[in-house]
């Protein structure tokens, strides 16, 4: 058989991909067999893959292939978001380049255009997916606003309105001026701006006397109703019943005295603006104050200001700071830092706005989202992040739930025109409750994440809230609650809370067991990586370059659970080179030719048992990383186990020797040990690199159709480890690295035989042919005594000499064992310092104790030896 000198990833990501659809292996139906399952974060249907989709999804395609192979019933399902905000933003962006305005349209127009995109653009991200080799159930594929999945929207909030747990109220919120909506607190990001800290002068009315307010807002002057000190603080006790007047409009309005101010900060006196500043609200409520709404939807000026009318809210600050300085009401401008908050999806500075708004009750219905994760049985991985998830449920305010956009849920509530409301699923319900056809459905939707908060619930079975838990069907019976979550710690609250909220409100339980919260993607510097910033590669040309298996071992070299990744292409190439490794160790072994006549050597014999071990072992801690989450660490074993265990060791003292330029014949014991070890390490790399391990699989002999490495059987661990083994060729590995050492220092050919003598009690080791092989020698024996004249070296203890009198240079060794001879005394020194410090022994566990005089034994020693090795040659 031809096996081409190079991989060829882009071809076998196309043939093994479609072979896994077309013979169903993602597919997961119910069974007698125990599920495993992971939901996709859905990525909003607006997204194309980035970065971070890149890490996400690999860690889930690796958490589902090895589960796959573990025998579970694996099944990842997929899916996208409606992403009200982004979706509508993008649906407006695209009309305007035709020359429309949403405003000239209807609801029903304007939803035509947008479901009209989402067919034609939203499919994207979940294509690029199967670039890079996800394996999900295809065939579960949801969108949060298919029919039946925004029809449970709807049945969640009649169900949570019925219970009194969704009320709506005109309340102080977070206004999207751009996005034109209200936003959730955990859609506010704040980020330090520099401001200007404006110092105004009111005038006390009927007086010349002026008393000063510090704000970072003067363009919300004209919504002021009062200003209010502390009722302790003695500056202003002659002011209680006296009023000021409001620069800029010129309104009387009373000084009012309330504890909420703190007379040392500031000048110790606050303006009043209820419609502008949640506790401005909540002094105007308690003083009765008239609240004067200064702002538009939009963020300009309104009419109630009265002045600058129209004028974008920031141009009004430059303009209003300007003009109180010309009528001398400023007595000084300040440059201060301060937290400004952001819109999370237009970063748009959000204004607080008065408005009619629906709300979730959280209080109540979040306990037990807080309990089941203090108590373990949701587990956030890593665990540092509890105690953040801790201090936001404690802390949750009620949830605005309520968007004014078209795309979306809409709120099934009705208003008849005379002050009722109804909340009902449709139309004819409601003309029923209110008694009358003259109704009117709310205008706004509802918060995306009002709906994908139901997804671990709703991608099985979306009826189930209305028929009740005891009806849910056999795919939510068998699947529900799934196993792992992995998802970014950015949308904990967003998301991963409301989902175990959820999951305890409608089913009673968990939506899931393991929370895996990967760290943000950061460029070399630190800088996380975006399009504005241009240091964010496309992740398709990186798979192009590299290939989908490399792309995944570089974006998980250097990616521990919960810590930013600094990405670097070099790991993309770190990548690829693995790929060629395995795939140059392959063409190796299927380069052997196996003969009856060949006898298995005592080399081989040796390496196979150790290496029998050293597989079990290393699975056993990969094994153990997988456990404990750590994926990085998982990777890397099987790395090093691949890379340096079996390419560069076992291989090395396996393969048949080369006589007169030709390679001679492999026994088929050696043979078909390799072969077989090579398999159990191809299933091992199979979640990393799912392409080239299927390749190999069907490379190394002829298979069924369903004979694949995707439902290949996980390897077992030996129960019978030899440990003791293990350590010897541990040592064996250290003496063929120091002989080799030897010869580049001496400039010996790789090709000249030398001889070692080991000083030793022992008359032969299991692992002596192995030896002689990888370090190229002419024998390996051992004396009693000291070889006189040789070069001598030490591992451990044991030494070891080199006959090399021959070529040997006097000057230079006794150079090189000074020099060694002087770094170990040190050595020894810092030791002794350490172990004749009292308090550090004192309270040093006692396996550090029994380490560090280990190493000053070793140390003596060692120490011994070269002043002996001295001594001869001096």
């Amino acid at each position: 058989m031809e096996i081409a000198k190079t991989y060829n990833s882009a071809q076998a990501e196309k043939t093994w991909y479609q072979y896994w659809l077309d013979n169903k292996f993602f597919k997961s139906t119910p069974d007698h067999r125990t599920p495993y399952t992971i939901v996709i974060p859905p990525p909003n249907v607006t997204g194309v893959l980035h970065m971070g989709h890149m890490l996400n999804n690999t860690i889930q395609d690796v958490l589902i292939r090895r589960a796959r192979m573990l025998g579970f019933n694996a099944c990842w399902v997929p899916g996208t978001d409606h992403a009200s905000i982004a979706t509508e933003a993008k649906v407006v962006a695209l009309l305007k380049e035709q020359g429309i305005n949403k405003a000239d349209l209807s609801r029903e127009d304007f939803l035509k255009h947008a479901w009209g995109w989402k067919e034609k653009y939203g499919g994207i991200i979940l294509e690029q997916l199967k670039k890079l080799g996800a394996s999900c159930d295809w065939d579960r594929t949801k969108f949060t606003m298919d029919e039946p999945m925004s029809e449970a929207v709807i049945d969640v909030f009649i169900d949570l309105y019925n219970k009194g747990n969704i009320y709506r109220g005109v309340r102080m919120v977070n206004w999207d001026p751009q996005g034109l909506t209200a936003v959730s607190d955990e859609e506010v990001i704040h980020k330090e701006a520099q401001s200007k800290l404006v110092y105004v002068k009111y005038q006390i009315e009927g007086s010349e006397e002026f008393i000063t307010i510090a704000t970072t807002r003067p363009e919300t002057i004209m919504g002021d109703s009062a200003v209010c000190v502390n009722p302790t603080d003695e500056r202003y006790t002659h002011l209680k019943g006296k009023n000021v007047i409001v620069p800029v409009v010129n309104r009387v309005v009373p000084i009012i005295f309330d504890e909420y101010v703190d007379k040392e900060f500031g000048t110790g006196t606050l303006k009043v603006t209820p419609a502008h500043d949640i506790n401005d609200f909540n002094l105007g409520q308690k003083h009765k104050l008239q609240t004067i709404d200064v702002l538009n939807q939009n963020g300009t000026i309104s009419e109630a200001a009265g002045a600058y009318v129209g004028m974008d809210r920031f141009a009004c600050r430059k303009q209003i700071i300007k003009d109180l300085e010309e009528q001398g009401l400023v007595s000084k401008i300040e440059e201060i830092k301060n937290k400004v908050g952001y819109s999370e999806r237009t970063n748009a500075v959000i204004e607080p706005r008065l408005s009619m708004q629906w709300f979730l009750k959280m209080e109540n219905v979040s306990k037990p989202a807080l309990d089941n994760v203090l108590n373990g049985e949701i587990k956030l991985i890593p665990d540092k992040f509890i105690n953040t998830y801790k201090h936001w449920m404690e802390n949750v305010h009620d949830w605005c739930i309520s968007r004014q956009l078209w795309w979306g849920q809409r709120i099934p509530a009705w208003y008849d025109g005379q002050g009722n409301t109804v909340v009902a699923k449709t139309k004819e319900q409601a003309i029923a409750l209110l008694k009358t056809d003259n109704v009117k459905q709310d205008e706004d939707v509802l918060d995306t994440w009002f709906s994908s908060w139901l997804w671990p619930i709703t991608v099985f079975d979306p009826a189930v809230i209305r028929n009740g838990k005891a009806n849910a069907n056999a795919d939510l019976n068998y699947y529900y609650p799934t196993n792992d979550l992995v998802t970014a710690p950015e949308i904990l609250f967003f998301w991963v809370a409301r989902m175990a909220i959820a999951g305890y409100e409608w089913m009673g339980e968990k939506p899931f067991s393991n929370v895996y919260l990967t760290g943000i993607v950061r460029d070399k510097l630190g800088r996380k990586m975006s399009k504005s910033l241009g240091n964010s590669p496309d992740p398709l040309d990186l798979i192009e370059k590299y290939g989908a298996d490399g792309v995944r071992v570089g974006m998980l070299l250097c990616s521990p659970a919960g810590n930013d990744l600094m990405f670097d292409e070099s790991y993309c190439e770190q990548g690829r080179n693995f790929a060629n490794k395995v795939w140059n160790a392959f063409r190796l072994i299927a380069g052997f030719e196996v003969a009856s006549s060949a006898v298995q050597s005592e080399a081989q014999k040796s390496a196979i048992t150790w290496f029998d071990n050293k597989l079990s072992e290393q699975l056993e801690i990969i094994n153990d990383h997988y456990s404990k989450y750590r994926m990085s660490d998982a990777l890397m074993t099987t790395y090093k186990l691949v890379w340096d265990d079996f390419c560069a060791w076992y291989l090395e003292a396996i393969k048949p020797d080369f006589i007169d330029g030709k390679a001679q014949p492999i026994d088929k014991v050696t043979y078909d040990a390799t072969t077989g070890y090579l398999e159990s390490l191809l299933k091992i790399m199979h979640p990393w690199m799912p392409f080239i391990t299927e390749e190999i699989w069907h490379l190394i002999k002829e298979r069924d159709a369903k004979d694949c490495i995707i439902v290949a059987e996980w390897p077992a661990v030996k129960s019978d480890l030899d440990k003791k083994q293990l350590a010897e060729f541990e040592v064996s590995k250290e003496l063929v690295a120091m002989v080799r050492n030897v010869r580049a220092q001496k400039q010996l050919s790789p090709k000249e035989k030398l001889e070692v003598i080991e000083k030793s009690e022992a008359t032969r080791s299991y692992f002596d042919s192995t030896i002689i092989k990888l370090a190229n020698l002419s024998a390996f024996s051992y004396t009693k005594d000291k070889v006189e004249g040789a070069f001598s070296f030490q591992i451990k203890t044991t030494e070891f000499y080199i006959p090399l009198a021959q070529n040997l240079n006097k000057e230079d060794e006794i150079e090189r064992l000074t020099k060694e001879l002087e770094y170990n005394k040190g050595f020894l020194k810092s030791v002794q310092i350490k172990l004749s410090n009292e308090k550090f022994v004192a309270n040093a566990k006692p396996e550090i104790i029994a380490s560090e005089r280990k190493k000053e034994s070793d140390a003596l020693s060692k120490i011994k030896t070269l002043e002996e090795q001295l001594a001869v040659l001096n």
